[in-house]
């Protein structure tokens, strides 16, 4: 497996190369389209072919690049059914699997930071990796205060699908604003306050009252990326 884990640094926005070494076939995970030269440069020097490109959720911070390299390699464009987009090349649900070269995606529903949120889990060689989007961040959780978000949903995602996934399992989230990398499902069970909860009125009530502000390209890039970065 080829793995590249790529940083925009106006939006902290975490972006996922993988490709197989096999048929140099390759996918990229929550794309921006600021970075689209430096993709299709480390796409052409790693000699792989970009076959899809996959956002996690619609993303309220930058503007996805999916429809520019859809443009410029032909690849085909994921996103959640509940995304309502018209622009992309095929919409997910829960369960399907997107196949690269010998290495299998399995798209998994994690509602609640959106209506539209996905996780992508990948097991290789027998380590777990789950690319989950602003479900699971590194010591923390998405906010659920817009894009029809719920904080009752999220809880229901994080602790009845992410957590339950083997502790060993590498987490790698959209963004991190600390400098985080990646981090594991044991350690976000251990340390992740936001996950330290009781109960779901408890986790309810924490993430009803962060009292954050919008993000500065909310009214921008929800638009934007709901027609694919157009």
């Amino acid at each position: 497996m080829i793995f590249r884990q790529l940083f925009e640094r106006e939006s902290s926005t975490y972006s996922y190369l993988i490709g197989c070494q096999e048929t140099h076939t390759a996918i990229l995970i929550d794309a921006v389209k600021s970075e689209t030269p430096k993709y299709l440069q480390l796409l052409a020097e790693l000699d792989l072919s970009l076959i899809y490109v996959l956002d996690t959720h619609t993303h309220a911070d930058h503007i996805t690049g999916a429809g520019a390299l859809r443009d410029a390699t032909d690849c085909i464009t994921l996103l959640g059914k509940e995304a309502g987009s018209a622009c992309v090349s095929q919409t997910l649900q829960d369960g399907d699997q997107i196949p690269v070269g010998t290495l299998t995606l399995t798209a998994i529903y994690t509602p609640g930071h959106t209506d539209d949120s996905y996780s992508y889990l990948l097991d290789n060689a027998g380590q777990t990796y789950v690319f989950t989007g602003d479900t699971l961040l590194i010591r923390g959780t998405g906010r659920t205060d817009f894009q029809n978000g719920n904080a009752q949903d999220q809880y229901q995602s994080l602790f009845t699908k992410l957590l339950t996934l083997p502790d060993s399992t590498w987490v790698y989230p959209a963004h991190d604003y600390k400098g985080w990398l990646v981090s594991t499902i044991a350690e976000e069970k251990a340390h992740n306050p936001r996950l330290q909860v009781k109960n779901l009125a408890d986790y309810v009530a924490l993430m009803n009252n962060l009292k954050l502000p919008d993000p500065t390209l909310m009214d921008i890039a929800v638009p934007a990326n709901r027609a694919c970065g157009k």
